[in-house]
């Protein structure tokens, strides 16, 4: 089965479900539901080898690569933290794929045209800035060119090849600490930068549901980067 075919399966399979099946120790829910704002992020897997054709079914994880957004450091919410691009839904928006489409065309120029939406995942609470966030998950058809389109809100943009981010070696566990206690994420470390907190999260227990994770050393703990 190809990569794009199990993105696809999965996607199917989550349609009609209530929650992202996440570990215990990394489920976040939100400070005040009441005032939760909602927002909607894009998780875009393409093909990492330009040279194939736009839009070609990977065979396997190792022939993807992931769209990821490098939030500027003078930003008030997650500062210099590596993230899916994404936002804040805004009420011209149709939908969670609107927003989350809209959202990664301000931020890194990519076309939404180029994009095939496969589903809507069920929203996650964000506590630290009390958002009720919707992944969607993408597969980028008809590639174009990415990068930062306002320095005051990415310091980077960056296609990660997948086997980078399944790669053990590049696996660790990142102990932060936040309102006088310490937590616990799956990290991912790149060339680029760590992927850490809620988009670590969000990656890993991904890539456990499609069945693409290698074994790694979770006792292997480093601070935030």
């Amino acid at each position: 089965m190809s990569a794009y075919q199990s993105l696809r399966d999965y996607a199917e399979s989550m349609k009609d479900a209530d929650s992202l099946d996440l570990p215990t120790a990394w489920r976040l829910r939100i400070l005040n539901p009441k005032k939760a704002r909602r927002a909607a992020v894009l998780i875009l897997f393409g093909t990492a080898d330009d040279h194939l054709a736009p839009g070609h079914p990977a065979t396997a994880p190792a022939d993807l690569d992931l769209l990821l957004v490098q939030r500027a450091d003078s930003l008030n919410n997650h500062p210099g933290q590596v993230a899916f691009p994404g936002g804040a839904i805004d009420p011209g928006d149709a939908d969670e794929r609107a927003a989350a489409l809209r959202e990664a065309q301000e931020e890194t120029g990519l076309e939404p045209s180029g994009v095939e939406v496969l589903c809507a995942l069920p929203e996650v609470g964000l506590p630290y800035s009390n958002f009720l966030v919707t992944p969607v998950l993408g597969w980028w058809l008809l590639p174009t060119p990415v990068g930062v389109v306002d320095e005051g809100e990415s310091a980077q943009v960056f296609r990660a090849p997948v086997r980078d981010l399944l790669n053990p070696a590049n696996r660790r566990t990142v102990a932060f600490q936040r309102g006088g206690s310490t937590g616990l994420s799956p990290g991912f470390v790149l060339p680029e930068a760590t992927v850490w907190g809620f988009t670590g999260m969000l990656l890993s227990s991904l890539f456990d549901a499609l069945g693409w994770t290698e074994p790694w050393d979770e006792s292997l703990v480093i601070p935030p980067p």
